[in-house]
């Protein structure tokens, strides 16, 4: 049997000073491929070279992963500031309408980390442009120094919406996580439902009210060791079931609140 088709969002990178590609990292590939059964296709994220309409008719469902450019603060009406950080606009004009397309018509989706965010501003939230900054906070972002293995190490907990979406999928009401971001949901947009909190109070878990369809997101990066992580695992699994459906033509997927 065919396997469902994943359109995995790459970043723009310049790689010799001068040559610029799309990519993104394996461990995305391979938790679609090995965990979620399906085929990743990694997607030029461009809007001069895919369309949303194509990309919705190759793609059973889109991976929107992270990255280290951030949403433009335009895209939720507020100006840049030096502690914004840097931009991809190429991809926020592709992925914002994407997401809301996908939304609307029940097709899967799975933000992590840039993707939440996306995810939230999509649905016209906003975004804070430093969490560590604000009173109280911890510092979410990737340690600057250390192996793959240390700079991607579970470091806080979130913890979840009791009989939740994300409860329900992962079976706990408490999961370990790691953590490496530096921004964080400043409002919910319309219909972002916030199932999931570090200690410090940061949103780390969501997922859209009333989609007909899977659309969920993370703060977290659980595409690393997604075949053996507790966490990880489960989640993929869930996407991967909600691609089956809609590869055959049914629509749901997205497992519904007590």
């Amino acid at each position: 049997m065919t396997r469902p088709v994943v359109g995995i969002l790459g970043n723009a990178h310049v790689i010799n000073e001068d040559y610029l590609v799309h990519a993104s990292g394996v461990m995305n590939s391979a938790a679609v491929c090995h965990v979620s059964g399906a085929m990743p296709l990694i997607v030029p994220t461009d809007p001069d070279l895919v369309s949303v309409d194509d990309l919705r008719q190759t793609c059973d469902g889109f991976l929107f992963t992270g990255g280290r450019a951030n949403v433009h603060p335009e895209e939720y009406g507020e100006a840049a500031t030096e502690a914004h950080g840097t931009f991809d606009r190429d991809r926020d004009r592709l992925a914002l309408p994407l997401i809301r397309a996908c939304v609307a018509a029940g097709q899967p989706i799975l933000a992590v980390c840039r993707g939440f965010q996306e995810l939230n501003v999509a649905m016209g939230g906003s975004l804070y442009p430093e969490i560590r900054d604000l009173p109280g906070r911890m510092n979410h972002r990737m340690p600057p120094d250390g192996t793959l293995d240390e700079k991607f190490e579970l470091r806080h907990d979130v913890t979840l919406t009791e009989g939740g979406v994300f409860h329900r999928i992962f079976g706990a009401s408490t999961v370990r996580t790691n953590s490496l971001h530096g921004q964080g949901i400043k409002a919910p947009g319309k219909r972002v439902v916030v199932d999931g909190h570090a200690p410090d109070g940061t949103e780390e878990a969501i997922y859209i009210d009333g989609a007909p369809g899977f659309a969920l997101g993370v703060q977290w990066h659980p595409e690393y060791r997604a075949g053996v992580d507790p966490v990880s695992q489960p989640l993929f699994g869930a996407f991967g079931g909600a691609l089956k459906l809609w590869a055959k033509g049914e629509r749901g997927g997205q497992l519904k609140s007590a």
